[in-house]
């Protein structure tokens, strides 16, 4: 294994515990092109690939305001007219965002899931154009670094930690940040990485590509 490969899976080794005020919980991430990978791949598909993303987000421990979230996942999904680059979410000059909200929420409580995702997906947060309910399943192995979502029929997403046979050109990077903020994170690979929903225009699926992150956040 690679030393940068080390050095990825070395950061995702602790959990992140909220106190009061915080809350905590585990993130995945895949695009449609490749974010653990080398300068020649990604510069081939710049402007081609990677116009679109999904982020979901499982919550452990916290509230948003005064609604408890332990235990409930949202996901957001997002397209755009561009590749989501070094700029992630601000390189689209358009960008459109549905969401899926855990169906075991409560009024409140999917209303707070919206609130979270709005509060810290960036500009992604800001362009919503639908919100669907789903039952939402997600987990995250922190110690093998592997990932599984499922949200209804629309999202589903497999994710594993990179391994040398994964490297070709052995200049490979994390080439692209995290579309948002993590405070321990890991790039992989999407075994299975799919989206059927509604409301962008536009499905896709890209299993086997190097283009997931794992993760996990910690926010005030």
């Amino acid at each position: 294994m690679s030393l940068r490969i080390v050095a990825a899976v070395a950061t995702l080794l602790l959990p992140a515990l909220a106190s009061a005020g915080e809350i905590s919980g585990s993130y995945l991430e895949t695009r449609t092109c490749q974010v653990y990978t080398g300068p020649c791949f990604a510069n081939a598909e710049m402007a081609i690939a990677g116009r679109e993303a999904l982020m979901a987000w499982k919550i452990d421990e916290g509230k948003q305001g005064d609604v408890d979230l332990a235990g409930l996942s949202v996901v957001l999904v997002v397209q755009g007219d561009a590749t989501l680059g070094h700029q992630g979410l601000n390189d689209p000059k358009q960008l459109r965002t549905a969401v899926i909200v855990d169906e075991r929420a409560s009024d409140d409580q999917r209303a707070a899931l919206i609130e979270f995702a709005k509060a810290h997906a960036g500009r992604a947060g800001k362009e919503i154009v639908r919100v669907d309910t789903a039952p939402i399943e997600m987990s995250l192995n922190t110690a093998e670094l592997r990932g599984n979502l499922q949200a209804g029929k629309m999202v589903k997403l497999t994710t594993r930690k990179a391994k040398e046979t994964d490297c070709i050109c052995m200049n490979e990077v994390a080439f692209y940040p995290p579309l948002v903020q993590v405070d321990r994170f890991a790039a992989g690979v999407s075994i299975e990485a799919e989206y059927k929903g509604k409301g962008l225009g536009t499905t896709w699926s890209t299993p086997g590509g190097r283009s997931a992150y794992m993760g996990e956040f910690l926010y005030e």
